[in-house]
C-alpha cells in the first residue's frame, strides 16, 4: 500500500511579509483505496506573534479559528519533534495544495521533507483546464473540487476540512492519471 502525507498549514500572512504559522494538519492518504487518516491537527503559535497580527489575519477573519485558540495553543517549537517524526516516517513522501507556500513556510522553520511530491494544484491545472490570460490557471480548491465532483462545497478554511477536500482532489488526480496510462489512442 502506498501511503502519502498531505500537509496543510494556516498562517497569519505570507512568508516574505513575516507571517506566522498558526495551524498545522497532516493527513495520511492511502492511494490504493482513497482512505484518509488524520495524523496531526494542532493550532499553534510562533515566537514573536502579536495579538494585532492574529486579529488582522485573513484566517481569523474568514474561519472559525480565533485569537483565543491561537493564544492558548502550544508553541510550534514544542510541536516540531512530533511533526518532523511524522514527515520522516512516510517513504512515499508529502504533498500540499500549493506546496510552494506550505513547504516554504515549513522549511523556513527548519522542517525537513525527505521526499516532496508534486503539487496537486499544479497537476490539476492541466486536468481542469480553466482558461486564463496566459493558458490555464492554477485551480483553487473549490474549482478543482467542482471539476471532479461537480458539487459545491462550503469552504471551511481550517486545516482538517480543507485537507479532506485536498485528499479527494489528489486522489481523483491520481485515479485519472493511473487510468490515463491505459487509454488507447484512436
Amino acid at each position: 500500500m502506498e501511503k502519502i502525507l498531505i500537509l496543510d498549514i494556516e498562517t497569519t500572512g505570507f512568508l516574505q511579509e513575516g507571517g506566522k504559522i498558526v495551524e498545522v494538519g497532516i493527513v495520511e492518504l492511502d492511494l490504493s483505496n482513497g482512505k484518509k487518516k488524520i495524523l496531526f491537527d494542532q493550532v499553534t503559535h510562533e515566537k514573536g506573534i502579536t495579538k494585532q497580527e492574529v486579529k488582522n489575519s485573513w484566517i481569523v477573519k474568514n474561519s472559525t479559528l480565533t485569537i483565543e485558540d491561537i493564544r492558548r495553543s502550544k508553541s510550534l517549537d514544542l510541536l516540531k519533534p512530533e511533526i518532523q517524526s511524522i514527515l520522516y516516517s512516510y517513504q512515499y513522501g508529502t504533498t500540499a495544495y500549493n506546496n510552494v507556500f506550505d513547504f516554504g513556510f515549513m522549511e523556513h522553520r527548519g522542517f525537513i521533507f525527505p521526499k516532496k511530491l508534486s503539487c496537486p494544484m499544479k497537476i490539476a491545472t492541466d486536468v481542469c483546464k480553466i482558461p486564463s490570460m496566459s493558458g490555464y490557471k492554477w485551480p483553487n480548491v473549490q474549482e478543482a473540487y467542482d471539476f471532479f465532483l461537480v458539487k459545491p462545497i462550503i469552504q471551511s478554511c481550517t486545516v482538517v476540512p480543507m485537507m479532506h477536500f485536498m485528499k479527494l482532489i489528489l486522489y481523483m488526480n491520481y485515479i485519472k492519471w493511473e487510468n490515463s496510462q491505459y487509454e488507447v489512442a484512436e
